[in-house]
C-alpha cells in the first residue's frame, strides 16, 4: 500500500470510530439550541409556525403559551439525550415523533412554505425540508442502539448488504 493509501486508510478508520458519536452530538446540539431559542419569545424563527401548526392539530385547544414551551422542552430533551448518549431509544422515539409534526406546515401553510408549490420552497419551507437529513441521521443513530457500528474494513459487510464490485476488484480476478 502506498503512502496515500495508508493515509486514506487511517482517515477512514478514524471516521469509522468517531463519526457516529460526532453525528449524534451534532444533531443533539441542533435540537438543544433550537429548543432553547423557543423558551425566549421572538428568538426562534419557527415559533409562529409552530404555534399555528399546534393550534390546527389541537383544534385550537392548546394555546401558543403552552405549545411553544412544551415543544421547547421536548426539543431540549432530545438534544440532551443525543449529546449525552443516554436513553437513546426514548430520545429517538421523541425525535421521530417530533419530526413527523415538523413536516405538517408544508401541507397546512403551503403558500408560506413555497413560492411555487411544490417546487420552490421559501426559507421556512427549506427549514422544514432539511429535516429529512435529521430523520436520516436519526435512522443511522438508531441502527447502533443495540451495538451496531460503522466498519472501516471493506471486507466486513452486513449480512444483508449486497456485495458491490468495483472496477479494480474485477481487474484483480
Amino acid at each position: 500500500m502506498d503512502r496515500l493509501g495508508r493515509l486514506e486508510a487511517k482517515a477512514i478508520d478514524w471516521m469509522a470510530r468517531n463519526a457516529l458519536a460526532l453525528l449524534r452530538m451534532s444533531v443533539g446540539i441542533v435540537f438543544l439550541w433550537f429548543g432553547l431559542l423557543k423558551f425566549f419569545p421572538g428568538l426562534s424563527p419557527a415559533q409562529d409556525l409552530v404555534a399555528r401548526t399546534v393550534r390546527i392539530l389541537t383544534f385550537g385547544v392548546v394555546p401558543p403559551a403552552i405549545s411553544v414551551p412544551v415543544l421547547a422542552a421536548w426539543e431540549c430533551l432530545i438534544g440532551l439525550g443525543l449529546v449525552t448518549g443516554r436513553c437513546l431509544r426514548g430520545t429517538l422515539a421523541l425525535l421521530f415523533l417530533q419530526m413527523s409534526g415538523t413536516i405538517l406546515p408544508l401541507f397546512f401553510f403551503p403558500h408560506e412554505t413555497f413560492t411555487r408549490v411544490p417546487f420552490a420552497a421559501t426559507l421556512e419551507g427549506q427549514y422544514i425540508i432539511k429535516n429529512m437529513v435529521i430523520v436520516s441521521a436519526g435512522l443511522v443513530i438508531g441502527a447502533t442502539v443495540r451495538g451496531g457500528a460503522l466498519v472501516a474494513d471493506p471486507g466486513v459487510r452486513a449480512p444483508t448488504a449486497p456485495k458491490q464490485t468495483y472496477a479494480k476488484d474485477s481487474e484483480r480476478a
